[in-house]
């Protein structure tokens, strides 16, 4: 299965162990098919100091982080590249978007290193790069029409509330929206802390 190749194997430790601290090893053993985007023991540890340790303490959080490596069916590598520019839903529910660039097959931020490895129940491609899933401050922060409302969630110090497991339904305003407002109005909620809270907060449902 998916996971004897990934016990077998000495590039993905520490995902094993994820994987056994998430209780998904018997999940990964089941029929399937599954298509596994694995990072290696060098991936996990290119994390920021203290990421894996944090995840590692927190079930729930690994269980989203791992589960968004893995997508419904078995998806070969000419099936992978034939997805440029698409988005795929993962097991997490979340979405990994698919690009090809010079010929490499890049998911999320993390390159496709080794494809094709094939199991009962499905098959494993080798990425160099653990995929997170993006929270509403990172799609924001991505998107140059934010910029704004990036800087006032900053200032009103709501970017950790905001990155919080959540749901949350953000209504968010472009920078032309923010730009709309009559003069002097977001110099003032800029300088007033909690009525950019109040603000920014009926924004969020």
């Amino acid at each position: 299965t998916i996971v004897d190749i990934a016990v077998e194997d000495g590039r993905f430790t520490t995902l094993v162990t994820a994987l056994t601290e998430a209780s998904l090893v018997e999940a990964l053993q089941g029929e399937g098919p599954f298509t596994v985007f694995a990072p290696t023991d060098d991936a996990f540890a290119a994390l920021p100091d203290g990421a894996l340790e944090a995840l590692i303490a927190d079930k729930e959080a690994l269980t989203n982080v791992l589960l968004y490596h893995v997508v419904e069916g078995a998806v070969l590598a000419e099936d992978v590249v034939g997805l440029d520019g698409e988005r795929v839903e993962t097991l997490s529910g979340y979405q990994i978007k698919v690009k090809v660039d010079m010929g490499s097959v890049y998911v999320d931020k993390a390159m496709v290193i080794i494809t094709d490895i094939q199991a009962s129940n499905g098959v494993i491609h080798v990425i160099d790069a653990v995929l997170l899933p993006k929270t509403i401050v990172d799609v924001a922060v991505s998107d140059e029409n934010f910029s704004t409302l990036v800087t006032a969630l900053t200032e009103a110090g709501l970017v950790e509330a905001l990155q919080a497991a959540g749901p949350f339904t953000v209504f968010a305003p472009t920078n032309d929206a923010f730009a709309a407002l009559p003069a002097g109005i977001l110099q003032s909620l800029l300088a007033d802390k909690e009525a950019l809270t109040s603000v920014l907060l009926y924004h969020v449902v």
